[in-house]
């Protein structure tokens, strides 16, 4: 189910560009237009899920799906072995701006803890 007025809803029926660089059945990923590290990619559901905290028990497959398939694109890129950073901000106090459940794969350089 998409929302309309969703941001990446839209990114996934082809409704605003993106630079994919990877995409299946169940999510797409591609880059982030204002990339925090050298390489930034937004892995997203194709299914609009509002954050983690909406997510049920029937996510479970979908959400290890995602964090699966950013380890392939680290893989894939070949900064998995340097070491790279998956994020998931959860509601406005987490840091997430788009209201569609998103990991955010970072890498290319070294990242610090905590982070913020």
């Amino acid at each position: 189910m998409s929302q309309s007025d969703c941001l990446f809803c839209r990114i996934v029926n082809g409704e605003i560009p993106s630079k994919k660089v990877y995409e299946d059945d169940v999510c797409i990923a591609f880059n982030d237009i204002s990339p925090q590290a050298p390489t930034h990619v937004l892995v997203i559901p194709r299914e609009h899920i509002r954050s983690l905290d909406d997510a049920d028990s029937n996510a479970g497959d979908t959400l290890g799906h995602l964090l699966l398939k950013a380890a392939e694109i680290a893989r894939e890129k070949g900064f998995a072995k340097d070491g790279y950073r998956m994020v998931i901000n959860t509601n406005s106090d987490g840091g997430q701006t788009v209201f569609h459940l998103h990991v955010h794969l970072l890498g290319g350089r070294q990242f610090i803890f905590p982070p913020g």
